[in-house]
Parts: C-alpha cells; structure tokens; sequence
C-alpha cells in the first residue's frame, strides 16, 4: 500500500518526502506542486476525472459556484469557478482553477466532498445572474439565455410545485447576499415559465416552451452531436443502386423479413416468402404476418421509397402514413398515431409525449442542414429511433426514413441482417448512453456496402449470398462463437443460387 492518498499536493511540511517518492518512482506530477500515485494514465484525462479530489488539496474548504454550480462539471475550457479565500487561478493539464473572493457560505450551501463545498440551487441562480466579461476563456456567470434553460430543466424535472418552492427559495437568498434585482429577474422568468407573469425570454428551448411545443433539451444536444460528427467527417463517395426492377422486389423482401426480425417477429425463411408472395397469412400469428406484408409493401412500393419530406409538415405526413402502413393489423397500437405514454427499451425511456412534436421539428431543422444522402440517412434513422413517437413499429418506420434517402439519390439501400442485430444495437446504445455515434455510423456504412455486394438478382441467388456470408445467424450464436457478417467473395457465386433455396433455406 502506497504510503500516499492518490493525490498530494506538495508543501513546505511535506515537500521532502513527497520529492523523494517521486526519484523513487512512487509518485508523478502532474501539475504544479501536483503529485499523484496514478503513474501512466494520461494527465488531462486524469485530472479531468479527479477534479473534485484535487480542487480541496488547493483551496480547502472552497465553494463551487457560478458557472460551475450551475453546470455542475468543468466548463468547455476547463474552467472550474470557486469562492474562496484568496483569488488566484491555478492552471493543471485540461483545467484551470478560478477563485474568486466571496460571501461565506450561507443556508443550503452543501457539502460536495470532504472539504469542498457547494452553492444553493437558489443561490447559484441568483450568482449568475451577476454579469461577468469573458477575459481569458468562458465567462463566469452563465447567460440570461442559459439562466432560462436551466430553470426550465428544473420546472420539467419538480413541476409547478417545485419552481415555485425554489422561486421562494431565489427571494430569500437574493435578501441575504443583497442581490434583491436579481432575485427579482429570476422571479419574473419562472412566472413566465410557468405563465403567470409576462417577461421577455430568450433561451430557444424556453420560447419553444412557453408557445406551446416543448422539446427534450438532453435529445437536441444528442442530435447537434451526432450532426457535428457527420458534418466533420471527409467525404464518401456515394454507393449507387444498379438493381433491375426484380432485384429491387428481392431485395425488398429481405430488407422487410430482417427489419422484423430486429423487432422480434420471426418467422422461418420459407413461411415469409409464402406471406409477401403468396398471401399465405397463418392463422396463428396473422399479426405478425401483416407486420411483415405491410413493412415489404412500403419499402417496395415505387411511389412510396423514394419520398422524402421538403418541411416539417412533410415529415410529419410521411412518418405516420408510413407507421400506420406497417402497423395497420394492430388497432390497440394504434398506428400512425403519436404516443400518449412514455415507451423504454431497456434502461432507455425515450422522449416524453408532450415533447414529441417539439423534439421532431427541431431534429429536423438540424437534418435540413446536412448535404450528402447517407449522412441525411444515419441522421433520420436516428432521429426517429431516439424520439420513439409511436406505440410501437418505431425502428421499421425509422429505417424506413432512413432508406428513404438513400433512394432518392439512387443510393443502395441499408440493411440490418440477423447475425449483424447486436451491432446495430449496441451502435443505437453508444450513441444514447455515451453520445458516441462512431460505432452506429460505422455499423450503417458497412452494412450499406455489404447490400450493395449481394446479388439480387433472384431469390435463390440472393438467399445463397446471404448463407455464406452469415447474415441469417442468430445474433446470440454469432456473439457466442465469433460468427460474423462479411462481405460476398467471388466463390460465393455459384451463378444460379443452387447453394441456397427458399424452401431449404435456414430456420429463423
């Protein structure tokens, strides 16, 4: 065991044995008269990660506040704003420390760690509403437009009850610190929030807010995510589609038998091809049947494949027609109907009803400003995977928008195969949880250019192809024995499908 916590700052009473530790290969430094016993891991990240630990080590028994109470993390420079008793700012690798002298702490001030402390969720507000100049990276205090959106993540969080226990709260610590106008402006903004006094408002989401179409705040900061990505990335040649019409008609089987699969209806690969092609609806499960007719019916209808929304009114239009084709044999979920109920997958609740519209038109503007189909594509997908408007038949509709795209550019068309289920998923999760969209990118690209590999050309040739190449394993067999999807070689083709054949194809 190390003769040192993980972090120690070196003093006059200390700098003796912590210098020698150091010679000694027992403790690193990492910023000024900064030690730690972590010895490989990157400095940024480390004291990024740490940053309340070493924060006391500087100024113990501080106050977090401003900006940084408000935020409750680093700002986007690294700046961490502190009331303490002396100013001074101490600059470490990813962040600098700002202290600013202050009132001591007052009633609701909070511990935050061992000799650190943190503002009131009133008195925060009511310190940022003090106006401070950016000199040398963010400014202190946040915006008025920032102030707003805060609050309203807190009126959408406690209710009416909550921002008007916290606006009593504003008036009380505004008394105390002698910062009564501010108190006061605060005031004004949650009446207006909550629409019992008018007030001029700024912030976008509150405006949205107050007319009456509020959106998910948390969902558009994804979604400006996943755009600066695409945006950011070099451009992709496009892959064009070349199908005849019946390689069109063969693909769009496949596309709607594994589109279901992702959702859990399966049936075996013959029995499909009875139902789309034949009519063949099984007494038992004419439900799930219908899903797969009304999915196939949509992506290969010629009319319908292409569409793609010019304005929101458009894209609203296209994605409940486009819902209710595929759910229409499910009257209790009422197809082509927004949700009136939260809906989870998972530890994922997506965006709330009332939110529903706001989140869309939003979304969409921010759709409205990328310029390449496949990127327009991965952005729609997502969009409508991660609103989750309807009851159910969400991610059929969302890859439908998704495909919509890519042919009206004449663009192959994107399509998840059984073994490549977990992929695909855990790229949605990553870019829900983590905010990394790189896998999900990763994921639609490569199965772009794996459908754009196959041979459509008949059934039996293209279910041979998809054989060999692994695409109808089960995604827990793949997971467990290292299965894969890959794409077609030349010795897959045996020229006349004989490899594969629908009526002794695989059994899903």
């Amino acid at each position: 065991m190390s003769d040192f916590p993980e972090f120690v700052l070196s003093t006059k009473e200390n700098s003796l044995k912590v210098s020698r530790a150091a010679e000694a290969g027992k403790l690193r430094e990492i910023g000024s008269r900064l030690y730690t016993t972590h010895m490989f891991e990157d400095r940024t990240a480390l004291v990024r990660r740490n940053i309340w630990k070493i924060v006391p080590l500087y100024f113990p028994d501080a106050i977090v506040a401003d900006r940084t109470a408000l935020e409750q993390k680093p700002a986007s420079d690294g700046s961490v704003f502190l009331i303490a008793k002396t100013k001074r700012d101490v600059e470490l690798p990813g962040c600098v420390i700002r202290s600013r002298k202050g009132h001591d702490r007052i009633e609701g001030d909070y511990p935050m760690r061992v000799n650190l402390y943190c503002t009131s969720l009133a008195r925060t507000f009511v310190e940022n509403m003090i106006p401070s100049r950016s000199r040398s990276g963010i400014a202190r205090t946040a915006s008025r437009s920032e102030i707003e959106t805060h609050l309203l993540k807190h009126y959408r969080t406690g209710g009416e009850t909550g921002i008007n226990i916290l606006r009593d709260q504003i008036k009380k610590v505004g008394s105390e610190l002698g910062l009564i106008d501010e108190a006061r402006q605060l005031g004004s903004m949650i009446g207006a929030l909550i629409a019992t006094q008018e007030a001029k408002l700024s912030a976008p989401a509150v405006l949205a807010h107050v007319s009456g179409e509020p959106y998910d705040l948390q969902r558009i900061d994804l979604f400006n995510k996943v755009y600066d990505l695409l945006r950011g990335r070099a451009p992709q040649a496009p892959l064009l589609s070349t199908l005849s019409p019946e390689g069109k008609i063969n693909q769009a089987f496949f596309e709607a038998y594994f589109s279901n699969f992702i959702e859990g209806t399966e049936f075996e690969l013959d029995e499909a091809q009875d139902i789309v092609f034949n009519g063949a609806i099984p007494k038992e499960r004419p439900a799930d049947a219908h899903d797969i007719v009304g999915t196939f019916e949509a992506v290969s209808d010629p009319n319908d494949n292409g569409r793609v929304p010019h304005n929101f009114d458009d894209f609203i239009e296209l994605l409940k027609q486009r819902n209710k084709r595929i759910m229409n044999a499910r009257p209790e979920k009422s197809p082509g109907q927004f949700k009136t109920k939260e809906n989870r997958f998972g530890v994922v609740t997506f965006v709330k009803p009332e939110d529903v519209i706001g989140t869309l038109k939003e979304g969409f503007k921010i759709h409205q400003r990328l310029d390449s189909a496949m990127d327009r594509a991965i952005f729609m997908m997502f969009l409508v995977a991660e609103v989750h408007p309807f009851n159910d038949g969400n991610g059929r509709t969302a890859r439908i928008m998704m495909n919509a795209e890519l042919t009206t550019s004449k663009e192959t068309r994107i399509i998840i195969p059984t073994v490549y289920r977990s992929n695909y998923l855990e790229g949605l999760r990553m870019t829900t949880n983590a905010g990394d969209p790189n896998a999900l990118i990763r994921t639609l690209e490569f199965a772009q250019r794996y459908v754009h590999a196959i041979n459509w050309s008949t059934l039996q040739r293209a279910t041979s192809f998809l054989t060999k190449t692994n695409a109808f394993v089960r995604p827990e067999v793949g997971d467990r024995e290292a299965i894969r999807l890959r794409l077609p070689r030349p010795e897959d083709d045996d020229g006349d499908g004989s490899g594969g054949s629908m009526s002794g194809g695989p059994k899903l």
